[in-house]
């Protein structure tokens, strides 16, 4: 199992040089990967509950600043050499899919083949409505299958890319450079999110503040149904917070010292977890960097 880590896409971290330090640093402490977390606006108030905090409120203020995540990614591109850049996840629903599958073959090939699509359905109604997508969030699940069936056809070895679908319809266009490779790890956590891994998906990515390892292995069963003998593997993220002392451990929970947290990721790794990426619940970055820094060489002693 391998291990990635947040970008500082918002706050006080998400600069130029903020962010070629962080991905530069992670790439020195052996992370693969790095990760950009997507969100366009942030309204000032919400409603909708937030899943994937420890709290369950949304933890970004709405007047921190907050980077497009694409971007963020091209940039970063061209600031490293050898990790993986990756979006977890890109809110499908909110974007026209040849647009933002322009936008990855583009990563992909700048990057020369370090890009890593995570593609999710969204969750918060109120960006939907600020964006002018209402009418899309209760189908957001049926959209983003499509649009997933939409960048494979354009990600294929055809010349001549035709789509006819319920949402979206082009014929015979040109669709270049091809993407050497975008794996696509799809996120989400419900029974929708495990059919549509198993589906369309390279992997099942989901994002989980508390889960035990025993219960996602018996999720991703449920991936594994809908796959029908495809290859999907499991990766997901976890919400971690390195502590100083000894604590009291949760089985699902990650919180502790380096060594507590070694020991619970190696629970991950015997299920068959093949990529973990860690979410440092720690507001400030250079926090979170101590925590990296701290936890990096046990867990991959």
């Amino acid at each position: 199992m391998d291990h990635g880590v947040f970008l500082p896409v918002s706050g006080a971290a998400a600069t130029r040089s903020g962010l070629i330090h962080a991905a530069q640093t992670a790439e020195r402490l052996g992370f693969t990967t790095v990760w950009a977390a997507d969100r366009i606006i942030i309204p000032w108030t919400i409603e909708t509950e937030y899943a994937y905090s420890w709290s369950s409120a949304f933890i970004v203020p709405p007047e921190k600043p907050f980077l497009e995540s694409m971007t963020v990614l091209a940039f970063l591109a061209g600031a490293t050499e050898t990790i993986r850049l990756g979006v977890s996840v890109l809110v499908a629903p909110y974007r026209d899919p040849i647009l933002w599958a322009k936008t990855a073959a583009t990563i992909d090939r700048l990057s020369e083949g370090r890009f890593v699509l995570g593609v999710g359905i969204g969750w918060m109604e109120e960006e939907f409505v600020a964006l002018g997508r209402a009418d899309v969030y209760r189908r957001r699940a049926k959209v983003a299958d499509e649009q997933l069936r939409v960048a494979r056809n354009l990600f294929s070895d055809e010349e001549h890319c035709s789509f006819h679908g319920d949402y979206y319809d082009y014929d015979d266009i040109a669709f270049n450079p091809k993407p050497t490779h975008v794996p696509i790890w799809c996120g989400g956590e419900s029974a929708g999110a495990q059919r549509r891994a198993g589906l369309h998906g390279d992997a099942w990515f989901p994002y989980f503040a508390r889960v035990t390892p025993t219960e996602l292995k018996s999720r991703f069963e449920n991936v594994r149904r809908h796959a029908n003998g495809r290859d999907v593997t499991l990766n997901t993220c976890l919400s971690v917070e390195v502590t100083d002392a000894l604590v009291e451990q949760e089985p699902d929970r990650l919180r502790g010292t380096p060594e507590q947290i070694a020991d619970a990721l190696r629970q991950f790794d015997d299920i068959g977890v093949e990529h973990v990426a860690l979410q440092f619940i720690v507001g400030r970055y250079p926090e979170r960097l101590r925590q990296m820094e701290r936890l990096m060489p046990v867990i991959t002693g």
